[in-house]
């Protein structure tokens, strides 16, 4: 059984203010995405990724932007982004936590 139990697993900085940890299984990842810089006055940088990902907000608001088209996130809104779209984010609160799946596997979060 792959188990990650809260506080126990590593979480990785991945910039100022944000962090990661993560679960997988042979195809599929889950990752979860503390920031804690916001709020942000302009979006992130965008990125793409050959993966597909969904995206489930837990806490805070953000825009999520894919392509040029955007929408105003909160707790319990979801999101899918197809492979290889242009995406990014703006934080809107102070705190946020995002929870995004991918598959197959980034092997650049291992």
């Amino acid at each position: 059984m792959n188990v990650s139990n809260n506080g126990r697993e590593k979480i990785v900085q991945i910039a100022p203010g944000r962090w990661r940890r993560i679960l997988h299984t042979d195809s599929l990842l889950m990752a979860v995405i503390d920031f804690e810089d916001g709020p942000a006055s302009a979006p992130d940088p965008p990125h793409s990724h050959p993966h597909e990902q969904v995206t489930f907000v837990a806490a805070g608001e953000v825009l999520f932007f894919i392509d040029e088209e955007f929408r105003r996130l909160g707790p319990g809104d979801m999101v899918a982004v197809p492979p290889d779209r242009p995406h990014r984010i703006q934080l809107l609160t102070p705190y946020v936590r995002l929870v995004d799946t991918f598959t197959p596997l980034r092997q650049d979060f291992l």
